[in-house]
């Protein structure tokens, strides 16, 4: 995974709008205007901000020493995971994905709805 094989992932979920909120470094994906991941594009490493099921989180962290807690978001449901191979794409494209559900599980039913016609 580099950064464009991650934004061309992530711009094919239903509803999803790539924006600049923080300023010309910080790359964010959003569905339906709630973040869903978020990648610097100032840094020597490639890495992202996922959210994630907070037992998960945990459980990912303890497994791959490349999985950190979120960097300036909220540790309990977010982790930062750095890109350097360890890790396989598969693994890397599922939490995405698992982000991005999350997000959307968390949306009105009348949002929900709209995505899935989306498809």
């Amino acid at each position: 995974m580099n950064l464009e094989s991650l934004r061309d992932y992530c711009l094919k979920l239903p509803g999803v709008t790539e924006e600049l909120p923080f300023g010309p470094d910080t790359l964010v994906f959003k569905v339906v205007g709630k973040v869903f991941l978020l990648t610097p594009l100032d840094s020597p490493q490639h890495q992202f901000n996922a959210k994630c099921d907070p037992e998960k989180a945990e459980e990912l962290r303890e497994k791959y020493p490349d999985v950190k807690p979120g960097y300036h978001m909220s540790k309990k449901h977010w982790n930062t995971v750095l890109v350097t191979g360890s890790i396989p794409s598969e693994a890397l494209f599922g939490w995405v994905k698992d982000s991005y559900d999350l997000v959307v599980a968390g949306l009105p039913k009348k949002s929900q709805l709209e995505l899935k016609d989306i498809v």
